[in-house]
């Protein structure tokens, strides 16, 4: 099993890939900060995977071109799952209010959670298998406006919407994971540990019908529903 998970470097993308490294997969790994993700590599390795590390920014096109030119190579097959997990979050969560963010927030949050999103995706596009799984995480604010969120929210709006094009477009399942509120920097350190919610996107990526995925959002709530 081939998998290449952005921003794999802390929270969500280091927890899901220290999961896909039980099942014995080959994980590329990119991140923007490298000694985190070299350490992060040590435990897929202790956890029983194969660990490749690329240091890439997915705002950079030609960064995620080479990131997925060496995932295929390096594992000598198809990718086969993409975790499209890199973000950001310019400032305390839930305390960015649309009316007093500034320009260069916005614009990053949607180059990088938006556009990155885009990159990532089309970029795997000449190298996924034919049964390849992407995924997007996302949030209930993607879709749900609340107070304080701002161009964050707008982000993960976009980058809900860039799965749903792509699933359109492509014959590859590509949908949405939402693992509810996790403790992670972009969430302030508050909600559910990020390895208690690594299982939702292995089981979306391998066992939830390639149909319920494609185009679509996959919560908590179906997960337990299928695995209970």
């Amino acid at each position: 099993m081939n998998v290449v998970i952005t921003g794999a470097s802390r929270g969500i993308g280091a927890a899901v890939a220290r999961r896909f490294a039980e099942a014995g997969a080959h994980l590329t790994l990119c991140a923007r900060d490298e000694d985190e993700l070299h350490t992060v590599a040590a435990e897929v390795i202790d956890a029983g995977g194969e660990a490749v590390t690329q240091r890439a920014d997915i705002r950079d096109e030609y960064d995620v071109e080479r990131l997925m030119e060496t995932a295929a190579r390096e594992a000598g097959e198809p990718i086969d799952i993409v975790v499209a997990n890199a973000g950001v979050y310019h400032g305390p969560p839930g305390e960015t209010p649309a009316p007093d963010e500034s320009y260069a927030a916005f614009d990053d949050h949607v180059r990088t959670n938006g556009r990155g999103v885009f990159a990532t995706i089309r970029e795997a596009v000449p190298h996924l298998a034919p049964d390849a799984r992407v995924i997007v995480p996302s949030g209930r604010i993607a879709r749900d406006a609340l107070p304080g969120f701002g161009s964050y929210a707008v982000s993960k709006a976009v980058a809900e919407a860039v799965a749903r094009q792509f699933a359109a477009d492509l014959d590859q399942a590509v949908g949405v994971v939402d693992p509810g509120q996790v403790a992670t920097d972009l969430a302030g350190g508050q909600g559910r540990d990020p390895d208690e919610v690594a299982e939702l996107f292995v089981w979306a990526t391998t066992e939830a019908p390639a149909e319920d995925l494609d185009g679509a959002v996959l919560s908590l709530r179906e997960w337990k529903q299928a695995t209970r």
